[in-house]
């Protein structure tokens, strides 16, 4: 059963059992004054009678009639006040008794009281008010008048009225039950859309947003979860690209190991099973030994990467900048020098937090890029200014449509240079994901034929 038609339910048991509380509770009111009200009626109209007719007897001699004169004379003043409705009792007859009704004991004490006494008697579908009292006189004995009245109408008034009360109460039960229907379906229609639109993710639809603009609850856990569903869809968004860029990174590596393993292989067959002289023997040792070199220096380069994001664990440390760039230039400038590059370097920085290993690896990536893409005779320049670190060379430079792509792992503008200098395309990757560990980042200015300069901008402290 749906959300729905549970509170539908349970909102309209509710009602109907309020409802038919209330509806008892003022049929029975209203039953009582009614009934109260005409019993108060027929008491007082006894009270006039009976006062009447006590200022009748004893303007009268009663007692100097005979009982058979005395008796019509009762019944004659009787007369007057509509005999049909009473009994007149005396004190050892019914003198008058005109109703259709027989008291089954005329002489009952209740009836002999100063005060009105009533009673409802029922005879089968007749109900029936007798209402008695003692008539005042000084002479002649008791007397008492008895009211006999068939009030069945007032019960059948009660009972209609009942059946219409409940008629109505089950009318407006049934259109109850229709709006509070219709109502709630409308209220908890959000909650379909939510479903709706949380079904649509679990299957894939990570675009898919709930159409909710209400101001209530409903519409707060609906912007909630649109939030939760931006963010499981940026989540997958950068999920799936890491999953492809370590596809691609696999390709490339599968790739980059083929060209020297076919070296390694063919040179190794040859040695093996050709007759080489000695100086080929040499050569052909030599690049297996070059081969093998570089497939460290790809594999360690690799490693260092996968670490870096498998881990963000680093070492901050109080820098002296200027220290660094000499440790740098120190460790980069024989290597240079035998390829007739020149190294440049100037440092006007204030100290900072580094990693000093890793942001060493950085400068050392940076510089080397810079000798690659260098002339021999070229400079290199190592420049350090405010909160940014610039490698620049005079070099081939990069085109324009290839810069967003130098940092991807494996990727390289020049394939065949960049295997001639022994590099894997993995040297920017590393540098940018140093950057990021120190929360800087790398910005990379190129044109082709003048140059490139790459910077490590820090954020402003």
């Amino acid at each position: 059963m749906k959300l729905w038609q549970k509170l539908s339910l349970v909102t309209v048991s509710v009602l109907l059992i309020a409802s038919l509380i209330f509806a008892g509770i003022v049929i029975s009111h209203s039953a009582s004054y009614d009934q109260g009200k005409t019993m108060e009626n027929y008491e007082q109209q006894l009270k006039s009678t009976a006062y009447a007719l006590s200022r009748e007897i004893a303007s009268s001699s009663l007692g100097e009639y005979r009982d058979t004169t005395r008796n019509s004379y009762l019944g004659f003043l009787l007369q007057r006040y509509d005999a049909s409705q009473y009994i007149l009792v005396g004190p050892d007859q019914v003198i008058c008794n005109e109703t259709s009704f027989e008291l089954a004991n005329p002489w009952d004490e209740r009836w002999n009281g100063d005060k009105v006494f009533s009673v409802i008697q029922r005879r089968g579908e007749q109900y029936i008010l007798l209402a008695g009292k003692k008539i005042p006189v000084t002479e002649g004995g008791d007397y008492r008048l008895i009211l006999v009245r068939d009030i069945s109408s007032l019960y059948r008034d009660i009972r209609d009225q009942a059946f219409f009360y409940l008629a109505v109460y089950f009318g407006m039960a049934v259109l109850a039950v229709l709006l509070v229907f219709f109502l709630a379906k409308r209220i908890l229609r959000p909650l379909s859309e939510l479903q709706r639109a949380a079904r649509d993710i679990r299957e894939g639809d990570f675009a898919r947003r709930a159409d909710v603009r209400t101001r209530d609850e409903t519409g707060m856990l609906a912007a909630d979860f649109n939030a939760m569903a931006e963010r499981i869809e940026g989540q997958v968004r950068e999920l799936s690209e890491e999953s492809e860029r370590r596809r691609q990174m696999l390709g490339s590596l599968a790739h980059e190991l083929k060209t020297p393993m076919t070296s390694i292989i063919g040179y190794s067959d040859s040695l093996l099973h050709v007759n080489l002289r000695e100086e080929q023997k040499e050569r052909a040792l030599l690049h297996i030994y070059e081969q093998c070199r570089r497939l460290e220096r790809l594999s360690g380069k690799l490693m260092s990467l996968v670490g870096m994001y498998d881990n963000d664990s680093i070492r901050l440390e109080q820098t002296r900048m200027e220290e660094l760039f000499l440790q740098v230039v120190s460790l980069e400038e024989f290597h240079l020098r035998k390829r007739g590059i020149s190294l440049v370097h100037s440092c006007h920085m204030e100290d900072r937090k580094v990693d000093r290993d890793l942001f060493t690896s950085l400068l050392v990536n940076l510089i080397d890029n810079g000798a690659k893409a260098s002339a021999e005779g070229g400079t290199v320049f190592l420049l350090g200014e405010g909160n940014r670190i610039t490698v620049k060379d005079q070099g081939c430079g990069i085109p324009g449509e290839e810069i967003r792509r130098v940092t991807e792992a494996f990727y390289m503008v020049d394939k065949a240079r960049s295997r001639k200098e022994g590099g894997c395309g993995l040297g920017l990757s590393l540098c940018v994901r140093i950057a990021q560990l120190h929360g800087a980042r790398l910005c990379i200015e190129s044109k082709v034929g003048k140059g490139t300069a790459v910077s490590v901008i820090f954020p402003e402290e």
